[in-house]
């Protein structure tokens, strides 16, 4: 393993467990307005890495201070595997590897949890991709909920007018664009 580079424990994988918990038990509120996603997710186009722009702060990501990126690769039977990483306070990477599957057009469905609990419903969190860059060049995710907003960016830097652009049109899809958190670049 490289320095700085630690895998999950026990208590980390716990925790992540949890955080699917809520996750998955927060994504399905039924009395919010629906959220409308893009037309298209070419996922050949959308696999690779995405940079971390700006995000709701949550729980899951609690300790991560920086150099946030989601890594997402096709697997063979279909679904998509997923590495999120970032940069601890003390410059220690963390990981956290997970599985999407395609649930409905420019709809995932994300598990951190274990395989074995793959099964229960709660251990799912919904991945809607609600804008895209034409070049894909950047993606907004969010839940149906409006508990969850996420910019990424195939660079780790977005020039503002984007950013304004994207985080001026949150609030018309039910979203609060005060909640944004922009994420931190180390050097």
């Amino acid at each position: 393993m490289k320095p700085g580079l630690r895998r999950l424990g026990t208590s980390a994988c716990g925790a992540l467990l949890f955080a699917a918990l809520i996750f998955g038990a927060t994504a399905p509120v039924r009395s919010a307005p629906s959220l409308p996603v893009v037309g298209e997710l070419d996922l050949d186009r959308y696999v690779g890495t995405w940079h971390e722009i700006a995000r709701y702060p949550n729980f899951f990501q609690r300790n991560c201070a920086g150099d946030v990126t989601a890594n997402y690769a096709r697997n063979a039977d279909g679904t998509i595997k997923v590495v999120n990483a970032c940069r601890k306070e003390d410059g220690e990477l963390i990981k956290a590897e997970g599985v999407a599957r395609v649930v409905g057009p420019a709809k995932l469905e994300v598990r951190f949890a274990p395989a074995w609990l793959a099964w229960l419903p709660l251990v799912w969190g919904d991945y809607w991709v609600i804008e895209l860059g034409p070049d894909y060049s950047y993606a907004v995710v969010g839940t149906p909920s409006r508990e969850y907003l996420w910019i990424l960016a195939r660079d780790p830097h977005m020039d503002e007018a984007t950013f304004n652009r994207i985080a001026g049109g949150l609030a018309a899809l039910g979203f609060e664009p005060q909640r944004l958190k922009r994420s931190a670049r180390r050097r």
